[in-house]
């Protein structure tokens, strides 16, 4: 896509393309449609505009940023503990099954053993897991923004940071900026979106069960 500034130039753009994704997801019921290629890749279209005309508007919207763990679209299971300057997030990382001929449900609960990610938010000020889910999530503040369910996100121009910050304004020793090294991450879920603000994060993944690195969490917010 050509590099683009102006507003209406990219208003026009977005309506171009969301268009064309309408266009792609009518062509799915027919015989010789592009298929899921052509319908994913006119959604990243509009992604990529939607981020543009924000960015060019000076309005909050969310990029994709490079995570190391996919999780489970199915059955993720997050858990998030978190204390006063941490936050650990737990979720069923992704898992395929060469041998699996799609005839059967595997039931995954907290005690059952897979692979599971650890990700530590550090520096983090606020978190949170909860609403919407994967079918509510086009109501969230961010979708037509860049923001698509099942991925990791950062938001730029973050009203919430914002919002955290000018409430802090009031502490006597506050620090303005200090507020600019934090980062608003977004990760959608099957059943809930996490969110936080914190200065970054790492990623360890584990073979267990959702409860056994529950306790290992709790053991390193506490040390």
């Amino acid at each position: 896509m050509t590099q683009m500034s102006n507003v209406p130039e990219l208003e026009t753009a977005l309506a171009r393309a969301r268009q064309k994704r309408a266009e792609e997801a009518d062509a799915l019921a027919a015989p010789h449609s592009g298929g899921m290629d052509a319908y994913f890749a006119a959604d990243e279209a509009v992604l990529m505009v939607e981020r543009a005309l924000a960015a060019a508007r000076g309005e909050a919207h969310a990029v994709p940023i490079d995570f190391p763990a996919r999780w489970s679209a199915g059955a993720p299971l997050p858990h998030l503990l978190r204390n006063d300057h941490r936050a650990i997030l737990l979720f069923v990382v992704e898992q395929s099954d060469p041998v699996w001929d799609g005839t059967t449900v595997r039931i995954v609960g907290p005690a059952t053993e897979a692979d599971i990610a650890m990700v530590e938010f550090t520096q983090c000020v606020s978190a949170k897991l909860g609403m919407p889910n994967d079918e509510a999530f086009h109501g969230h503040p961010l979708a037509g923004r860049g923001l698509r369910v099942y991925g990791a996100f950062e938001v730029v121009f973050s009203p919430w940071i914002a919002e955290l910050a000018a409430i802090n304004a009031v502490h006597p020793r506050d620090d303005p900026a200090s507020w600019a090294e934090l980062r608003h991450f977004i990760l959608g879920f099957h059943d809930s979106t996490f969110e936080c603000v914190a200065r970054g994060f790492r990623v360890e993944t584990k073979r267990g069960s959702i409860a056994d690195l529950l306790e290992e969490a709790c053991r390193r917010l506490v040390a």
